[in-house]
């Protein structure tokens, strides 16, 4: 599920509820959404617990994600 799919499967009021939540707007969880703006690490982290894991940071920053939370990274056997 994409961010976007997920704000759309919400009501008015459960989107206001997570953007408020979340310290932001719901016209810019959208625009997230649409990849229109850059989501912050932050807001990253508060969209993942705000929607039981739905939306991951893995998902909204699938490039770079392990780099801004290594600790999610699997742990690797030396060999």
């Amino acid at each position: 599920m994409t961010l976007i799919a997920y704000l759309n499967s919400l009501s008015a009021e459960k989107r206001s509820q997570l953007a408020q939540r979340c310290g932001t707007s719901f016209d810019y969880l959208r625009q997230i959404g649409y990849g229109n703006r850059a989501c912050s690490p932050l807001i990253a982290v508060c969209i993942e617990a705000e929607s039981l894991g739905a939306i991951t940071r893995k998902m909204l920053f699938p490039d770079d994600w392990g780099k801004l939370w290594p600790e999610l990274l699997e742990k690797r056997g030396d060999g």
